[in-house]
């Protein structure tokens, strides 16, 4: 059966590297891989052309799909913008309309870029990290928030951290199972210490816990995680946190692995369906120049493969394509270094079908 992908670029280099992904994809069409890519817009791109970030063709489409894959949203051109209309709300409104709940953003360091990250070698070497993010709940999405004058004439902002028992169950389940196909040990991110809906999170998830007697279970508070992460980062399996603490997080554990630019990710509902993104932004400084890495879309591509589309074989043969690109030697501007080979953007994904 043919599966839809819906593939939506969105902002910045957003179009270049996901141009990439879908070369990769095609290349497997040859090979007995049932696809059909649908086209749609979000972010400014789409505000632009529809006044929306999230147009209702685009999330009808989004919805009809098998799995998204989407670029990267935003950029300087629409930070004037209100907010209620900026680029960020059409990936924040499609994550909550298809309840995409599950992030999942491993940080795997290739061998081959070592010396890329900015933490020695011997601090980084082998690690494979697993983060698992609440993605459609806490302080993002949490009600009252906005802006609000005080009697006095100063302004206050305000949001709020809501999390219920059920979506911190449901969050830890994916984080547990994951755990189960890895080295069985989660650990739980909150600050229980200070919010009392992160104490609420610490015992919820040791309560489910009961359920995976075969998991080994800890707990760390944010700061500590923080920390850990660049100290001694292969002391992790899998995290599990909310979905702020998360978002700061992964972005702190891409940096282990020599560039933001090689980390994939995906947003996963109950079902299985999900869209895959690279975790980094826009980069609207380099957008258009033929410079940026596209590998991270190109691995997310491979997570759509082996998470939803149930082709594992396929997502393997992409992870060892890249590895096999970067084994030659073949650089893009973030993770070059002397002696390797610079490429673009597109020489990169071409690199990358080639190896296939």
């Amino acid at each position: 059966m043919t599966k839809k992908i819906a593939v939506l670029a969105g902002d910045g280099i957003g179009p270049e590297i996901v141009a990439e992904a879908v070369k990769v994809l095609n290349a497997f069409k040859q090979d007995g891989l049932a696809i059909e890519l649908e086209y749609g817009l979000i972010g400014g791109a789409a505000y632009d052309e529809t006044g929306s970030p999230l147009p209702d063709e685009t999330l009808q489409m989004a919805k009809e799909a098998d799995a998204i894959l989407l670029g990267a949203v935003g950029g300087y051109k629409w930070e004037a913008l209100d907010i209620s209309v900026r680029p960020e709300k059409g990936l924040l409104g499609i994550r909550s309309q298809l309840n995409l709940f599950a992030n999942l953003r491993p940080a795997l360091l290739y061998p081959q870029l070592a010396d890329a990250s900015t933490l020695k070698p011997e601090v980084v070497s082998g690690l494979d990290l697993m983060i698992v993010r609440e993605l459609t709940g806490g302080i993002y999405f949490g009600q009252p928030r906005g802006i609000r004058t005080l009697d006095n004439g100063e302004k206050e902002g305000y949001n709020t951290l809501v999390y219920r028992e059920s979506e911190i169950n449901r969050i830890g389940r994916v984080a547990f199972d994951i755990a189960r196909k890895r080295q069985s040990r989660v650990c739980s991110v909150d600050k229980a210490n200070v919010l009392e809906c992160t104490e609420l999170w610490r015992e919820t998830m040791t309560t489910l816990s009961k359920d995976y007697a075969d998991v080994e279970l800890s707990h760390m508070y944010v700061d500590n995680a923080a920390m850990q992460l660049v100290r001694a980062p292969k002391q992790f399996d899998v995290m599990v946190t909310t979905n702020m603490f998360g978002d700061i997080l992964s972005d702190c554990a891409s940096m282990l692995t020599g560039s933001i630019g090689m980390l994939p990710s995906a947003s996963l509902d109950e079902n299985g369906k999900g869209m895959y993104e690279p975790i980094h932004g826009s980069a609207p400084d380099i957008a258009g120049q033929n410079i940026a890495n596209p590998l991270a879309t190109i691995l997310s591509a491979a997570m759509m493969l082996r998470y939803t589309l149930d082709q594992p074989a396929f997502a393997d043969r992409i992870e060892a394509a890249v590895s096999k690109v970067l084994d030659q030697g073949l650089r893009t501007a973030d993770i070059f270094s002397a002696g390797m080979t610079r490429v673009t953007t597109a020489e990169m994904g071409d690199a990358v079908v080639a190896a296939l």
